[in-house]
């Protein structure tokens, strides 16, 4: 399973959650797996989220859509997405 950790900054987190939760179905059908949504307390337009994929194919397909920039630019992310890429490694003993 590989994760993608991405943070952002948001014009408005409202509107941009809004967007965000309409565009889930679409991100479902590009591979994401599990989602969520965080955001910073002292900063309020801070906005993290990880995705969860089966493949780094469908993380990297993922984030190159066009429906994704598109999305993305429609939700008020006002700067440049900080994106890192994860394989989950567990624990001995988990």
């Amino acid at each position: 399973m590989i994760t993608t950790f991405i943070k952002h900054s948001v014009k408005d987190f409202a509107s941009w959650k809004a967007v965000y939760d309409d565009f889930t179905p679409v991100a479902k059908g590009k591979g994401v797996v599990e989602e969520h949504v965080f955001r910073d307390p002292g900063s309020p337009d801070q906005v993290i989220v990880t995705h969860v994929f089966n493949t780094m194919k469908d993380a990297t397909d993922f984030f190159n859509s066009g429906e994704l920039k598109e999305a993305m630019e429609n939700a008020g992310v006002s700067s440049a997405p900080e994106i890192w890429f994860g394989e989950e490694l567990k624990p001995a003993g988990y």
